[in-house]
């Protein structure tokens, strides 16, 4: 069995922790499985490259070497809770010692120019993946297994040169990774793929933005033809919501990469929906397992929608620090691209929009974005649209949140909205604004930040979500 194995940061706190993930490693190997194996930074590695290539802008290298002094201590602490071996110990000591000594220089030329663009910070947040895959695979090796350390590039994964957000270049990477990475699983190594970061084609590292290291696996998965791929983390799978919201929330134990997506795009964490691309269009079923309970099954996510009789809404979601503007006008009322001057203004100005709705009126528009481009985005459609009669008024809410419910078993079942409004409802809680796919695998609406998680609660009991799906 073909499977790829992705570790997230959670999974890779420590060494003592990572010595987790070796053990899973061993187990599979030793059963004969043919594994591909992608590694994220260290624990919260990320955060601070994004601190000192900040501090470094700001021409603060008392700061910046303080951080690589930082992570040069986490990742040697790191070796000495996995390796025995002082010799190999000492090899890998090297290694990241030349590692940190290239990353200060880099963030040292930052601060003298000035300048940190959006290529030049891709390339101070990948040190935190290159400095892993080597120390993973030398641990693997150690174990005595054959290993060997490649960066997403090195691997084949060719994207774009949208630094910070890249997107893979498929055919070309499909062709590539096989390429290099098929001669060495027959020859019996095992792959330790850097997630998260590629090359464009240019030869230049790019990142793949938020949930980068999943998408990696998902695309080596399909590349290579895998069977499956694992993403292995800190929790038991997707769950009916979040469990410090509500307490009683169960792990899902099977999601159509549909109702997956849905859930990712709406907030849910442990995914996010780009990841599930490549596999969703290829077929190959992705697994989220617990590196601290390998036994537990997790969840499966396939092309199949399991709905079991009764089953509705399968988890609802919580995005917080979200806001909603309100633009309105009795001169919108007719008139044909009101709605694509609002967004064009938005878009120019770079802010997503998250959730939209229109009144039948057609004299008003809401929709949601992220809270803290807020004022911006007041401020260019003030600018860019009050005072030509078309547009009389922008309002703004910023104590507001998104409640989505989730679930295949919505599409086509009458009387669902008005289960979720009556619930939430008796709770005596005001609904401000209503948008439902054409899908019909989610509805979701903005209520005050201060009821969000009331909501949640009513609806997690409404559906009966803590009795679990099966």
């Amino acid at each position: 069995m073909r499977v790829v194995m992705k570790f997230g940061g959670t999974s890779l706190a420590d060494g003592k922790v990572a010595k987790k993930a070796l053990e899973i490693i061993q187990d599979y190997l030793q059963k004969g499985w043919s594994l591909v194996i992608v590694v994220s930074a260290l624990s919260q590695i990320t955060d601070r490259l994004i601190e000192a290539s900040e501090a470094a802008l700001r021409r603060d290298l008392a700061t910046v070497r303080a951080i690589c002094q930082e992570l040069n201590r986490r990742h040697e602490k790191f070796l000495e809770d996995i390796f025995e071996d002082p010799h190999l110990k000492d090899e890998l000591s090297r290694f990241v010692h030349e590692r940190m000594e290239e990353l200060e220089k880099v963030l040292v030329g930052i601060g003298y120019l000035g300048e940190l663009t959006p290529r030049s910070r891709d390339y101070v947040l990948s040190f935190g993946e290159r400095l892993v895959a080597p120390i993973i695979a030398g641990a693997l090796c150690n174990l005595g297994f054959r290993a060997k350390a490649f960066t997403g590039g090195e691997a084949g994964i060719i994207t774009d040169s949208n630094f910070g957000e890249a997107r893979p270049l498929m055919e070309m990477t499909k062709l590539q990774v096989r390429q290099r990475l098929e001669p060495e699983l027959e020859a019996g190594i095992v792959p330790v793929v850097t997630g998260f970061i590629a090359t464009d084609q240019n030869g230049y590292i790019t990142t793949l933005g938020r949930g980068g290291s999943d998408y990696t696996a998902t695309i080596l998965g399909v590349s290579l033809k895998a069977d499956e791929v694992w993403l292995w983390t800190d929790v038991d799978g997707l769950m009916t919501t979040d469990p410090k919201v509500e307490p009683s929330a169960r792990t899902i134990p099977q999601l159509s990469f549909h109702e997956a997506v849905e859930m990712a795009a709406l907030g849910a964490k442990r995914m996010h929906p780009r990841a599930l691309e490549p596999t969703s269009e290829a077929g190959i079923p992705v697994r989220i397992k617990n590196t601290f309970r390998r036994d537990y099954p997790g969840t499966l996510i396939t092309g199949e929608a399991r709905v079991r009789p009764g089953s509705i809404v399968k988890a609802l979601t919580l995005i917080k620090d979200v806001a909603m503007i309100t633009v309105s006008g009795s001169g919108m009322v007719g008139t044909p691209g009101t709605a694509a001057r609002i967004f064009d203004v938005l878009g120019r100005n770079g802010i997503n929009i998250l959730m939209i709705s229109q009144s039948s009126s057609e004299a008003n528009i809401s929709f949601v974005i992220p809270r803290s481009l807020l004022g911006k985005a007041v401020t260019a459609l003030e600018t860019s649209l009050l005072g030509g009669g078309l547009i009389k008024n922008v309002e703004a809410e910023a104590d507001v949140c998104i409640v989505a419910a989730v679930g295949a078993g919505m599409k086509g079942t009458p009387g669902v909205a008005a289960r979720i409004f009556k619930a939430v409802g008796d709770e005596g809680i005001n609904i401000r604004m209503i948008a439902q796919g054409s899908s019909e695998l989610n509805i979701s609406f903005v209520v005050k930040e201060s009821e969000g998680e009331r909501a949640i609660r009513a609806l997690h009991k409404e559906f009966r979500l803590h009795e679990g799906i099966p």
